[in-house]
């Protein structure tokens, strides 16, 4: 039986080299095909049977492969079955082609083992070539993608390294800028330069904030962080984040309540971390009215802490809120690092940590498991 019914036409040009693999047992087949897709950026790729077919695609990746059902030894479907179960050719799309009737039966069996299309002979030319353009484009289009994710992944990598480099380096000059502000504070003590130094020194501190931020956030990207879990008393440590809160902002009332057994095992520093990232969060959106932290330990295998201060949290950021940088909603809010570093140092534990809009403002609860957990798999986070 002939292969197509009419003559070639051309195909829609590509402007890729692009390997097609076409499998057929008849050498008449093979050669019509070939003159029927040949084009400059085309290679067929010639097989007469499953087993070269196999070894083309060890050699070759392959935008598309037409198989033959019908062939000795290894028919297309099982042919099929073997590009579908390498994980180096199960991406392959593959056209089944087949001179007999039609049944629903093998068409159902073609698309059972992979085939995106099941085609009979005589095959319309203008059908097939059509086809084939589109698998090409999008071939070609994978491996644009793939191109620009690879420049893109060794850009940020790149980007985060400098990060990591220019916080660190920074903290040098930065910390002789706060050791200044401090002498001025003592030098000006009743003169009206105590306000200048103030201001300086307040900056500074909130440099080193963000500087820090930073510094974590370039860690958890490069999967570098990690936890020194021992037995704690979470509420010592917010006892003491509030003390030191209080003392920067001794005009900000913050109740702080307990209940229950609050010992547990976490990192103590990155713990501290998430309830100055919180009460500071409080701090600065919370209108200057009362911020209440509440620490609830009556549960046994869990830990549960929440900071609810005045005001609101946009619709539109609230499904964002844990995402890092977010400071494009409000450039003059800082880094946006904050509740996202918040988040990363809560899940490494193994906990959670949730905010919502309540009648009263807005609420941040944090669960915590008390076990010790293993280290955390950063590239998951």
């Amino acid at each position: 039986m002939s292969f197509i019914n009419d003559a070639p036409v051309t195909a829609p040009q590509s402007p890729r080299m692009t390997h097609i693999l076409i499998v057929d047992d008849v050498p008449q087949n093979l050669t019509a095909m070939e003159a029927l897709l040949a084009r400059d950026e085309v290679t067929i790729l010639k097989a007469s049977s499953g087993a070269e077919a196999l070894e083309l695609l060890l050699r070759f990746d392959v935008a598309l492969a037409l198989l033959d059902v019908q062939m000795p030894e290894m028919d297309g479907f099982i042919l099929a079955e073997f590009i579908r179960g390498s994980s180096r050719t199960r991406h392959v799309p593959i056209i089944f082609l087949t001179a007999s009737p039609s049944d629903p039966a093998r068409s159902f069996k073609g698309y059972d083992t992979g085939a995106v299309d099941f085609l009979h002979k005589p095959i319309e030319p203008r059908v097939i070539v059509g086809k084939v353009g589109v698998f090409i484009q999008l071939y070609q289009q994978r491996l644009e993608l793939e191109k620009r994710n690879e420049q893109l992944e060794r850009s940020l990598g790149l980007n985060e390294t400098m990060m990591a480099v220019l916080t660190h380096d920074l903290r040098t000059p930065l910390s002789a800028i706060r050791l200044c502000a401090d002498r001025l504070l003592e030098e000006t003590a009743n003169t009206t330069l105590v306000r200048t130094a103030s201001f300086v020194r307040v900056s500074a501190d909130r440099m080193a904030r963000m500087i820090e931020q930073m510094l974590d956030f370039s860690r958890i990207r490069s999967l570098i962080l990690t936890l020194d879990q021992q037995s704690g008393d979470l509420g010592l440590i917010c006892e003491e984040v509030v003390a030191e809160v209080h003392r920067v902002h001794p005009d900000r009332v913050i109740n702080l309540s307990t209940d229950g057994n609050l010992q547990g095992s976490f990192d103590e520093v990155r713990m501290g971390q998430v309830v100055a990232n919180l009460l500071g969060n409080a701090v600065q959106y919370g209108e200057g009215t009362e911020i209440s932290v509440n620490l609830n330990g009556t549960r046994a295998d869990m830990l549960v802490f929440s900071v609810q201060n005045a005001g609101r949290i946009a619709d539109a950021l609230l499904p964002r809120l844990f995402e890092p940088f977010k400071g494009a909603f409000n450039p003059s809010d800082g880094l946006g690092l904050g509740l996202y570093i918040v988040d990363q140092f809560v899940r490494a534990h193994g906990g959670s940590v949730h905010a919502e809009n309540v009648e009263s403002g807005v609420r941040f609860e944090v669960r915590l498991p008390r076990g010790t957990s293993q280290q955390p798999n950063w590239e998951s986070l």
